[in-house]
């Protein structure tokens, strides 16, 4: 990875910028938002697969053997039950509670464990995690976040597009599973069955250097052809884990949001041991739980819920804010996360969102908005 200006820029920017894909500023990275239409790169991922560049991510290695200790007092997940081969959804914590970043930690061996952060967050993430355990025995901290291009490969036939490209039997690999094998001729890459889109995928890790990126990349794209594969970017990613409900640091997560409010409470294990943050989720617990509540919203009336807009009762009582919001391409509906009152967060509770000064009827609806069908190669 290199920086551009006060940009930095992953592996594949030439190629995104050669595509005249369009660019943004995301978290201090020169990003490609949309590479050929968000609605048609959605969709693909949604009826097909797509590919997106996700470079940008952070890792973080802790290897020796004080590295599952240290991985328990860091997150909030039970890392004491994975197998090697095997990853998770967790999070680090703030004593309070509250989120220091979502991960997915990845066990590669005993000894060996590797920690996916986001992007907007890296460097933060690395202080965090050397603050916390600089004085545990037996564990040495690597930053391997500019080592790795990162491509994930996602939708339902992301695993034909990739099983051309790969000798691995992917079949046998489940859902947040992983394995080491040989992509596009590379050797040792580590192949994931993971991903942010709330379809079956996968996402590659192989070296950063921009002529093994670029290669990879085309020939990701070419054994797609077939399918209709798109290159997408951090827009589609964006209105697919809305649709999928999952969570964005800065919208859903942050430093003022704790683990329950999130609904994330789930993979807070509180009777592995202690870890940071355990003491104060316990004592929300105790309290009766979180006063308010991350719901989805639907909107009944004509409008758009967009991220930041004022979510209200019916009777004029400002409730709260939503945190993600966007027009569902493949759901057809105008969608939204938000936090609102517990006493507010049932199923069909009418709400109304501020928008453009008017007041726009929505109802609160299940999440995930969207659950994809069960079937894969």
């Amino acid at each position: 990875m290199a920086e551009t200006g006060t940009l930095r820029k992953t592996a594949l920017n030439a190629v995104h910028r050669a595509a005249k894909s369009k660019m943004v500023d995301f978290g201090g990275w020169d990003m490609p938002v949309d590479c050929c239409g968000l609605t048609a790169e959605h969709m693909a991922v949604r009826t097909a697969v797509g590919v997106f560049d996700v470079s940008h991510m952070g890792d973080i290695q802790l290897r020796g053997p004080g590295s599952l200790a240290a991985v328990q007092k860091l997150c909030m997940n039970d890392a004491s039950k994975l197998q090697v081969g095997q990853a998770h959804y967790s999070a680090m914590l703030y004593p309070n509670g509250t989120f220091v970043d979502d991960v997915v930690l990845h066990k590669l061996s005993d000894n060996d464990y590797l920690i996916v952060i986001n992007a907007g967050t890296r460097e933060k993430d690395v202080q965090w995690v050397r603050s916390q355990i600089g004085s545990m025995p037996g564990v040495h901290v690597n930053d391997f976040s500019d080592y790795y291009t990162q491509i994930a490969i996602q939708g339902p036939r992301a695993a034909e597009t990739l099983q051309k490209l790969t000798p691995v039997d992917l079949s046998p690999i489940k859902n947040y599973w992983f394995t080491w094998g040989q992509v596009c001729g590379l050797h040792n890459v580590m192949i994931a069955r993971t991903g942010y889109t709330g379809e079956d995928g996968f996402e590659i890790y192989i070296p950063s250097d921009e002529p093994t990126s670029a290669r990879v990349w085309g020939e990701v794209l070419e054994a797609g052809k077939e399918f209709g594969i798109l290159a997408c970017g951090l827009g589609a990613r964006n209105t697919l884990r809305l649709e999928a409900a999952m969570a964005l640091y800065g919208h859903e997560i942050s430093d003022t949001i704790n683990v329950f409010e999130a609904g994330l409470g789930r993979y807070a294990k509180l009777d592995k041991g202690d870890f940071v943050g355990r003491d104060a989720l316990l004592a929300i617990q105790n309290e009766g739980g979180p006063k308010r509540k991350l719901v989805g919203l639907e909107m009944i009336e004509r409008g758009i819920g967009r991220d930041g807009y004022p979510v209200f009762s019916l009777n004029g009582e400002r409730l709260g804010e939503i945190t993600s919001g966007s027009p569902s391409p493949f759901l057809k509906k105008n969608i939204a996360l938000a936090y609102v009152p517990v006493d507010y967060s049932a199923l069909d509770t009418e709400l109304a969102v501020e928008i453009r000064g008017q007041m726009v009827k929505a109802k609160v609806v299940p999440t995930p908005f969207y659950k994809r069908p069960k079937k894969s190669l």
